[in-house]
């Protein structure tokens, strides 16, 4: 998701004020959740509170605890009418908003390096269709998801989706901080490294969903190295791992030349020369055009089959046309990514401010 709205931007600016504006944002969770639930287990110290398993087994039905329903009763209880139904609304559209996103962005994963792999003569209009038939899928696969996350604990829940995170993030963190410091690294040590790595933390991730308790019982049949280490320090562990496997084998294999990496990497961030693509030798070989099918474009449609179409959004329409000054001056706008002086100082010093923010948080708040 993130990824798709950088390359949005007009220029490095644009794509660096929009890193730092979510980084900003990003702030605001302790301010708008933690401090919040704090504020209502002293309000209502009984209910979100509660510490009998029989209490909150009455209140908020599981004996594990009532902090789940901390931020609805303050809804409920503070805010009046019009503003609890405001909030309400905004919590929908946010939530929508996230699962759109998301849609999109796997429906575009799929579509487009997945079954263009499948089939490689698709049409466009093929595809347009697979991806909408891919949200669908996916949303009937969320639905039936709810019945698990009624039946856990929305706190612990939310610790397992973090955790779950944990163990896939960390090679591709090593990956990329790899690429970008270490020009000796290769396409062999940055696949094998993400192999390793993904699969340690999918037998770390397997091993802590079975045998790690869901509840305050505890689980003596759990081995210490599992529910003894905390998913963070097992992060760290599986980011080492994977530097240290991508190191290794990127020293018993050939490196890239320089003449592929001018401007890619650190240590020839400033270089001048010309950089030859990598995959200019090894090159695939461009699909097979679409048969043209013009009969079939142009047959006569039926009243159903148009509603189709309606439906699915794919009615013709005509495409915009560019004036002929703007068709001439399009490709150099889009090849214009430089910086200008002033905002480049801008962003870079917010980039700045913001680390240093949040290592402030971190301390004064842990």
């Amino acid at each position: 998701v993130f990824v798709q709205r950088c390359l949005a931007g007009k220029n490095m600016s644009h794509i660096k004020g929009g890193c730092l504006l979510c980084g900003y944002l990003n702030l605001l969770p302790m301010f708008s959740i933690v401090m919040p639930g704090m504020i209502s287990r002293i309000l209502n110290p009984d209910k979100v509170a509660c510490v009998v398993p029989s209490e909150c087994q009455k209140y908020c039905g599981t004996k594990n605890g009532c902090s789940p329903i901390a931020y609805p009763l303050l809804m409920i209880e503070l805010l009046p009418s019009g503003l609890r139904g405001l909030m309400l609304s905004t919590l929908c559209a946010s939530l929508m908003s996230s699962l759109t996103s998301v849609f999109n962005s796997a429906s575009a994963l799929f579509t487009l390096n997945i079954y263009t792999q499948i089939r490689p003569v698709a049409t466009e209009k093929e595809l347009m269709i697979t991806g909408r038939f891919f949200v669908i899928v996916l949303l009937a696969v969320t639905i039936a998801l709810v019945p698990i996350t009624e039946t856990a604990q929305s706190e612990i829940l939310f610790e397992y989706t973090q955790a779950i995170r944990s163990y896939v993030t960390p090679p591709i963190a090593a990956v990329i901080l790899l690429a970008i410091f270490c020009k000796r690294v290769n396409e062999q040590s940055a696949f094998w490294g993400l192999i390793v790595g993904i699969i340690i933390g999918f037998i770390g991730m397997v091993a802590k969903l079975v045998y790690e308790p869901w509840s305050c019982t505890g689980n003596s049949k759990c081995p210490v190295f599992i529910c003894g280490v905390h998913y963070l320090y097992f992060t760290m562990i599986l980011f080492v791992v994977s530097l240290l496997t991508m190191l290794g084998i990127s020293l018993i294999t050939d490196p890239i030349p320089d003449k592929h990496l001018h401007r890619l990497c650190w240590s020839l961030r400033n270089s001048p020369e010309e950089r030859v693509d990598l995959d200019t030798e090894t090159q695939r070989k461009k699909p097979l055009e679409p048969p043209a099918q013009p009969d079939v474009l142009n047959k006569a449609q039926n009243c159903a089959w148009k509603a189709w179409d309606l439906f699915c959004g794919l009615e013709p329409q005509p495409g915009p046309k560019l004036a002929p000054e703007k068709e001439k001056t399009e490709d150099a706008q889009w090849g214009d990514m430089l910086e200008k002086p002033l905002w480049r100082y801008i962003v870079n010093t917010n980039g700045i401010i913001l680390l240093a923010l949040v290592i402030f948080g971190y301390i004064y708040y842990a």
